[in-house]
Order: C-alpha cells, then structure tokens, then sequence
C-alpha cells in the first residue's frame, strides 16, 4: 500500500509589523470614526443597505459559524470574480463565509448563493473596520481555516493579526497596477511589510507578481485571472439573444456602454449625438442617389452605470442631451416590451438594473468598456468578450493590462483614443464599426476564442492552496 502523500507545509511568514507605523494607523482610523460613520449614514440616503448591520461592521457578527473557509469579496465585481472559486469548494463539501464591504456586494453574493445560504453551507457578514478590537473580535467569533483576499483587499490589521495567530491569509486573482505599485512604495518598510505578511499570493499574471516580487514578497505564484471562469446566467443570456434577434429583424444594432463611471457618460452621449448624425446623413444621401435606404435603421444606445445610485443622474444627463431615453425597468420581456425598442424615437436605453450585465451583453452588437475612457483604471471586459461581443477600450486600462492588451492583440478588442477630442475618437469609431458588419464578426469570434482560451484559473487555485489550512 502506497503511504499518503504528506500535505504541504504552510509557508514561514515572519510578520514585521512596524509598530510605529501601526499605531499612527490605528490612531488614525480611532480619529475619523465619526466621519466613517457620518459617511456610512449619508451614504444611507441614496441606499438604505448602509444604514444595516452596522454591528457587523465592528465584529458584533450574530450567530458567526466558526470554521469556515473565508473569502473576502470587496463588492460586487469582486463577488461574481470569485463565483467559481467558492462553487467549487462548495461542491467539495467546505462551508464559507463571505465578506464584503458594500450593500451592493453583500445583494449580489445573496442572489448567486441563495441555495447554500439556504441550506446552511454559506454565510455572509460584513469585513469589520480595521480597528485592532473589531478584528479580533471578529476573528476569535469566526475562527476561520483559510482566509482569501480578493484582488486588492489588503487591510493592515487583519493581515498582520492572521500572520501572528498563524491563520493563512492568501491574497488571490491579485492585481498590483504600476500606479498602485508606486503608491505602497511611498510607504517604505510598512508597505512591503504588509504585503510579505500574506502566506502568498496568487496573481493574474506575470506583470502583476513581478511588482509584489519587487515588494520583497517570496511567495507568489501566477494562476490566471478567475473572472475568465464565470458562467454567464443562461437565463439572461437567452433573453439577451431574443433581444438581439428582435432588434436585428427590424435592422437595429445595439451598442452597450457598459459599467460607466462618472463623467464618461457626458463623453458617450456627446459620441452617440455624432453616430446618429453621421447617419442620418448616410441614410440621406443613399435615399438621393437612389441606391436604396440604408442598410439599417437609426441605431441603439445602451447605457449601464456601474454604480446604482446614479442612475437617476444618468437619466437626467440624457434627457439634457434631448435623445429619446427609455429605462430597462420599463421594458418587459415579451413582444410589447421590445416593440417599445424599435421605436425610432428611442435613442438611448439606460440599464437601471443590477446583476443583468449577460443581458446587456448578449443583446448588444458592440460595446464600450466603462471605466476606461477616463483614468479610472478600465473595469471588467472578459464577460464582454465571452459573450462574443466585439470591445471598444479607452487608454486607461491599467486595472486589467494585461487582459486588455491580451484582448486586443488577439482581435478581440480595440483602443479609441489619441490626442484629439475623446468623444469624436469613439463616435468615429462606433460608426466605423456598425457599417462593418464583417469585422464585427471576426472580433466577435476573437473574443469568444479569448474567453476561453484564458480559463483554469479556478483549478490552479485550487492546487495551489491544498492542505494550506490552520
């Protein structure tokens, strides 16, 4: 008989807390208190979610199930990014306890899980402030096995308390931008610090682990990126589809600009004034030529912003623009709804719902990735892809370098910019390619073969955290 393999011995992580450093820190946060909480009751007008479980916020988490494997989910990207990761260690039996720190996050890890927090098998509370007796509370409650960061969470406190009691803490599917590289190294010994107080790190890709290398951390592996494994909602994605093929038999294509941030939508709408413009005059002048209506009718918008709150101030900024503007809210799912669509007075559809992202995307013909045409950093254009949507990027993409690069050299992708104006960059080129109905379909092909080609990120994750338990 063949004796067990033994498991991995977990790293040696020597915890170098500068203790200066930390008490200025702590002080800090002890200070701005009342702001935080000033700022989490006003943050309650617009969303109430702020205004409950505040105890959480503080450790006081009721009936915490000691034991589990915890993964920090920061908000709702974060939460969908680590979908697969949790699925699988559901499937193998573990229980987890999911943090975050948004209403918003803790709403979509509450519909991507509804049956194991039914069932017991997952619990979600809010990551307590970094208040030294907050953390300690929370953690003597949770008396977690395995502690996963995702992405950029790296909060001091925990960080270096789980190294002290010998909890491993792993930030995973980590990304360091060059920017953010820069930004921890201002902070001298007390940012290398923190990050070599991780058990390790498992990064996206080779950029990011050779900047947390250069931060003297030892245990750093590359895995890929996990948002490359989520399953888009079949659900949405058919009703996307029949969208689609509605709007495609009444010769309407459908551009998304998705997860806006603010002040790019000014740049969008001001484009999307040009793009109708441009054809109105094409459809004019092939009507008196002679050669025929244009080939399609007037073309959509569909705005979603990445954060709910503002789509009230979305909508206002496309009234003031004078297009036609008709919420995803008012459109039902069945013949009469998508009548409302072809409407040639209907411009602009904001998409003023949450968690629909496969909708928008299986329903569109060509998007624009939020986030990157302003120095935002760019936000998530995998789910674009997988849904076989050609993308338009904007210069500022140093939030997924590398997937955006990878996206773009592989056709899948394309990047507006320049140093001329902004908005007649993109208008020129949402119009270039909604006449191109070829290339549409060869960086629609590109972006499904990139989605998939990228994958796995989950099992190596997996891998390399077997046996790396307290």
């Amino acid at each position: 008989m063949t004796p067990a393999s033994p498991e991995p011995a977990l790293p040696q992580v020597t915890v170098d807390r500068p203790w200066l450093w930390f008490a200025c820190y702590q002080l800090g946060w002890h200070l701005l208190l009342p702001v935080v909480l000033l700022r989490l009751w006003w943050r309650g007008h617009k969303d109430p979610g702020y205004r409950q479980a505040i105890a959480e916020r503080f450790g006081f988490s009721q009936g915490i199930r000691p034991g589990a494997i915890w993964i920090h989910a920061v908000s709702v990207g974060e939460t969908r990014a680590a979908q697969p990761l949790i699925e699988a260690y559901l499937q193998e039996g573990k229980t987890i306890l999911l943090t975050c720190m948004t209403p918003n996050g803790r709403r979509t890890g509450a519909a991507i899980f509804a049956d194991a927090i039914a069932q017991g098998r997952l619990q979600q509370v809010y990551l307590p402030y970094d208040l030294c007796w907050s953390v300690e509370r929370f953690l003597k409650a949770a008396k977690p096995t395995l502690g996963l960061f995702m992405e950029t969470e790296a909060w001091p406190t925990i960080v270096f308390r789980a190294a002290e009691i010998k909890l491993p803490v792993y930030l995973i599917n980590a990304r360091l931008s060059e920017r953010s590289a820069r930004r921890v190294a201002r902070f001298g010994n007390a940012g290398r610090s923190l990050f070599q107080a991780f058990a390790g790190i498992l990064a996206q890709t080779e950029l990011d682990a050779g900047r947390y290398r250069a931060l003297g951390v030892k245990h750093c592996e590359v895995v890929g990126n996990l948002k490359f494994d989520v399953v888009l909602n079949p659900a949405l994605v058919e009703q996307g589809l029949a969208l689609h093929v509605h709007l495609e038999k009444n010769n309407r294509l459908m551009v998304c600009a998705a997860s806006t941030r603010e002040g790019e939508e000014a740049i969008i709408l001001e484009a999307w004034q040009a793009v109708l413009q441009m054809h109105a005059e094409e459809s004019a002048s092939a009507s008196v030529s002679g050669s025929g209506p244009a080939s399609t009718a007037q073309p959509l918008l569909c705005i979603v912003p990445r954060h709910p709150e503002r789509f009230t101030e979305v909508a206002e900024l496309i009234r003031a623009s004078e297009l036609t503007l008709l919420r995803r809210s008012e459109i039902h799912l069945d013949a009469a709804g998508f009548q409302k669509l072809v409407d040639p007075t209907a411009a602009v559809v904001l998409g003023d719902s949450m968690g629909e992202m496969p909708f928008y995307y299986s329903a569109s013909d060509l998007v624009v990735m939020g986030g990157s045409l302003l120095p935002l950093g760019g936000q998530n254009l995998i789910e674009a892809c997988a849904a076989g949507c050609p993308v338009l990027l904007g210069e500022h993409t140093f939030n997924f370098q590398q997937a955006s690069q990878d996206a773009i050299d592989c056709g899948a992708a394309m990047r507006v910019g320049g140093s001329g104006s902004l908005s007649s960059a993109l208008a020129a080129a949402m119009s270039r390619m909604l006449q191109d109905q070829q290339q549409r379909q060869a960086m629609g092909e590109a972006a499904l073969w990139y989605a998939a080609h990228y994958q796995g990120a989950t099992i190596r994750i997996m891998a390399a955290l077997k046996g790396r338990t307290a």
